[in-house]
């Protein structure tokens, strides 16, 4: 068997490499994608009192402090064993809105537009932000100015873009100002027609993509994510959903506080990143990822637009109605979770709109005082890369005791294996490493937009390493990325 690693794997938050194995006929027969970075950040949270958690915690990552903040904070709330009041539920919602559009406003614009716009097979060194903007400035230009409008919500509520000490178990610590939201409903025309533009471009170079469309991912699975009680998009609250690649719902109203009855938690000795799968169907074999019956599911922007009734919204329902039609139902390909983050900004825009008319956002009662009234809990938050969990045990003292941190990432995991196992089957041909492949099968892997130091909680850039293993486990070819 020969053997291509790539390590490390560029234009994603975080390290890791990818190993690509090639049987003795130069055909791929296996693929592993490694997560080599470790930092332990459930361990050292250990002894820590309570209420700095949410601050802690959302020094995991740069990229989606809120989604740690938020999750966090909704522990904490069920340790002091008090119901929040309605003006500080409304406050996070708006800031984990203001949350997913700087994500996703990233991930699209700065780290896989260049892939688009640029070509799959440009010039590496002209394929990024830098060259997008030389080429597409108008559309790079506003990217940045989205981005930055989520950033601002969050600004204007915590205090800071990252890493703001904002919600604390029982609330938050301060509300919207009315200069604040007139801000934000001063920047919304312009924000909605970036996204509404941005879609359009997007659905017309599918036609450029089919190829990738039918290769990136594209296999049977479970998707999880929140819904409402009446089966709508969720991103703070409600209940857990399971649905198959045919759209039928197989679990729902699950309490997702009780995630370990119905997720496990599996371990690969190639691997800091764990791989959690849906405990009813089991953790399946290497041989068994692409079956119907496993126990695989992704979360994320694509499974939210696939569990969901509808959005509530309505230009992003209009616009889901067609993704569903491009996908005939449920749609499979993690190719499209691009797709799908523009709607859930275009979803986000409309929502926060609609928020900002509620009076109770400039309200001072903002937090519930108690003491420590249970000794475990779990809180639950939609982050832009999927469902985060917050496992928390005390001391009667309010000092952590255990902490267990479920993240989006890891929850796709399975499926990022089989996406590099799935694209290298199609793109790889003998032991040569193009330059063409080598971007596919990195892009694969952005699709996810892993953040790979939130699913190890570790510090670091994400360069890549590609080796090509033979069938006599020699190291045939290999690539870097800086």
């Amino acid at each position: 068997m020969k053997k291509v690693i790539i390590d490390p794997v560029t234009r994603i938050e975080g390290h890791a490499k990818i190993t690509i194995y090639l049987d003795d006929t130069g055909q791929v027969s296996d693929a592993r994608f490694h997560v080599t970075e470790f930092r332990g950040f459930e361990k050292f949270c250990e002894g820590r009192p309570l209420a700095e958690m949410p601050g802690i915690t959302a020094r995991v990552c740069g990229i989606c402090p809120v989604s740690h903040l938020l999750a966090s904070a909704k522990a904490g709330d069920r340790i002091l064993a008090v119901t929040i009041p309605p003006a500080a539920v409304k406050l996070r919602r708006l800031m984990n809105l203001g949350q997913i559009i700087q994500s996703h406003a990233l991930s699209f614009f700065h780290l896989s537009a260049p892939d688009f716009l640029l070509g799959m097979d440009s010039d590496p060194s002209k394929r990024n932000v830098f060259g997008l903007i030389a080429a597409e400035p108008e559309l790079a230009r506003g990217g940045i100015r989205l981005r930055q409008f989520g950033q601002e919500i969050i600004e204007l509520l915590g205090g800071r873009k990252i890493h703001p000490s904002w919600a604390v178990p029982g609330g938050v610590r301060e509300p919207l100002s009315a200069q604040g939201r007139t801000h934000i409903q001063t920047r919304i025309p312009e924000v909605r027609t970036t996204i509404l533009n941005a879609l359009d471009l997007f659905k017309r170079l599918l036609q450029d993509y089919e190829k990738e469309a039918q290769t990136f991912g594209n296999f049977p699975s479970l998707f999880m994510g929140l819904v409402t009680p009446e089966g709508l998009w969720e991103n703070y609250d409600g209940y857990i959903r399971f649905v198959d690649s045919v759209g039928n719902i197989i679990a729902d109203k699950l309490d997702p506080t009780r995630y370990q009855e119905y997720i496990g938690e599996a371990v690969e000795p190639w691997t800091y990143l764990k791989f959690p799968y849906y405990r009813p169907l089991g953790y399946p074999d290497r041989e068994d990822h692409c079956r119907l019956d496993s126990g695989i599911y992704r979360v994320g922007p694509l499974a939210r637009l696939n569990v969901c009734s509808h959005i509530g919204t309505a230009l992003a329902d209009r616009e889901l109605r067609e993704f569903r039609d491009a996908g005939k139902g449920t749609v499979s390909s993690s190719f499209f979770y691009h797709y799908a983050r523009l709607i859930e900004i275009l979803a986000s825009i409309e929502q926060i709109e609609i928020l900002l008319d509620d009076p109770d956002l400039l309200s001072n009662r903002l937090r519930a005082d108690a003491g420590i009234n249970q000794l475990e809990a779990v809180g639950v938050s939609e982050a832009p890369r999927g469902t985060l969990f917050h496992h928390y045990q005390v001391d009667e003292n309010g000092l952590i005791q255990k902490v267990n941190l479920l993240i989006a990432t890891g929850q796709n995991n399975l499926a990022m294996n089989r996406t590099v196992a799935q694209i290298a089957r199609h793109f790889v041909n003998g032991s040569e490493i193009s330059e063409g492949m080598l971007n596919r099968v990195e892009a694969g892997i952005r699709a996810f937009d892993p953040c790979l130091s939130c699913s190890t909680h570790a510090v670091g850039q994400m360069p890549l390493h590609v080796q090509l293993v033979g069938a006599d486990g020699s190291v045939v070819n290999e690539a870097w990325r800086n």
